[in-house]
């Protein structure tokens, strides 16, 4: 009782709006007829910068005709790039990766404290969407259209999986054009590429546990899956052992990462996203990344090598940042770029330490973390992986601020 009474542990649920907003009639993405209809409005929308602006056609990777060569090999650090960035970085826990891939062919890398592991919070979401799109691949080996098709056609309940999130979706009503910010209800009913949405542009705890709770369907049912009911989804949950979901829920999301060569060190994540789950599926392992394994992750994106070329694809629009900015895209550096994104945070605080801890000023852990890849306009490209641990402070605006240094130094104009 004594524990409950002076702790609060905080997850972050960060960032609101990805996806471009001219991709509703690809993916019947409800919320982005409301977001095209604002910016194609008489009066300004201000809410989002003129690098949020892109349209489907505008995304592309950076690195797909890079060679061959392995990701250490790629990822060796450039000592005065490495220094540059080194001496911009403010004193505390702080450990990030830098990648700039403005010349594809000259590739400047630069870490400090890469290896380091943190929990990684809601970048973790990541990991659930590899894991989905991996199993949906193998439903439909040969043809992105079926795959597609199903994330357009093919709607799931919520049941308790999506339920325990504080944090809201937007709902909007095409017909009615109001638009709803609520909490995930039991009885909600998205398209799989919905709650996909939901996942990614509000980080929302129940959406992930839906999407994660998909990719081991998709896993368990195979060839079955696209034809398979709510009723026959719980019932399979409810006459598996929990040991056998646990193992099961570990395998689909981390087996994934292993296949690309990421390690169980440098990223793994240790079970769903909400309390209510752990009726059916438990946690094992501990989730935990580093800088170095994150950074991995989006070489492999930009190169097309995350599951294919047409899954890296439409996972990088799925992180293209269509709404307001926070942390480290919030710089006004960035405000011309296109910014693709994921941030989260997870903190505890010690009541018996400090009565007044704050949200996100943990004074037991502090976690704030984002992965980032910027496109400026004039031709620079780079990405940054950023961990940190700096306790009884919101690190917020010391991200922004070091989002500012990093980019004087990559982005030099004329």
């Amino acid at each position: 009782m004594l524990k409950t009474y002076f702790y609060t542990l905080g997850i972050l649920i960060s960032t609101l709006g990805l996806y471009p907003i001219d991709g509703y009639l690809t993916t019947k993405i409800a919320r982005l007829v409301y977001v095209q209809k604002a910016v194609n409005s008489d009066k300004p929308y201000t809410r989002i910068p003129e690098g949020a602006r892109l349209k489907l056609a505008d995304i592309k990777l950076n690195l797909t005709d890079e060679n061959n060569e392995s990701l250490e090999g790629l990822l060796q650090k450039d000592e005065a790039f490495t220094k540059a960035i080194r001496h911009v970085i403010p004193s505390g826990n702080y450990s990030l990766t830098v990648l700039d891939m403005t010349d594809p062919n000259n590739l400047k890398y630069a870490a400090y404290n890469e290896n380091k592991g943190y929990q990684p919070g809601s970048v973790g979401k990541l990991v659930v969407l590899n894991a989905f799109f991996t199993e949906l691949k193998k439903i439909y080996p040969n043809s992105w259209d079926k795959r597609t098709n199903l994330l357009r056609e093919k709607s799931v309940a919520s049941g308790i999986f999506g339920t325990g999130d504080h944090h809201t979706i937007p709902v909007y009503n095409i017909e009615t054009e109001k638009l709803v910010k609520r909490k995930v209800v039991s009885s909600d009913v998205f398209s799989l590429y919905e709650w996909l949405d939901h996942m990614v542009s509000v980080s929302n705890n129940g959406a992930a546990t839906v999407v994660f709770r998909e990719a081991m369907l998709m896993n368990a049912f195979g060839k079955d899956y696209p034809n398979l009911t709510d009723d026959e989804s719980l019932e399979f949950f409810k006459t598996t052992a929990r040991d056998s979901l646990t193992n099961l829920a570990h395998d689909v999301v981390n087996l994934p990462l292993r296949d690309l060569g990421i390690s169980s060190d440098e990223w793994r994540l240790g079970g769903m996203f909400t309390h209510a789950s752990s009726k059916y599926v438990g946690r094992k392992g501990g989730s935990q990344a580093t800088p170095k394994g994150l950074m991995k992750f989006l070489v492999l994106l930009e190169q097309g090598k995350i599951v294919d070329a047409d899954t890296s694809l439409e996972m990088k629009r799925l992180i293209y940042l269509t709404d307001r900015r926070i942390r480290y895209a919030q710089s006004p550096k960035l405000n011309d770029a296109a910014v693709y994104f994921k941030s989260g945070s997870y903190y505890k605080c010690d009541r018996e330490k400090n009565p007044d801890c704050s949200d996100y000023e943990g004074n037991v852990f502090n976690y704030m973390n984002s992965v980032i890849i910027v496109e400026h306009p004039n031709g620079t490209k780079y990405m940054v992986c950023l961990m940190t641990n700096v306790l009884n402070h919101n690190s917020a605006w010391a991200h922004l601020d070091l989002a500012n240094k990093i980019d004087d130094i990559i982005n030099i104009k004329p």
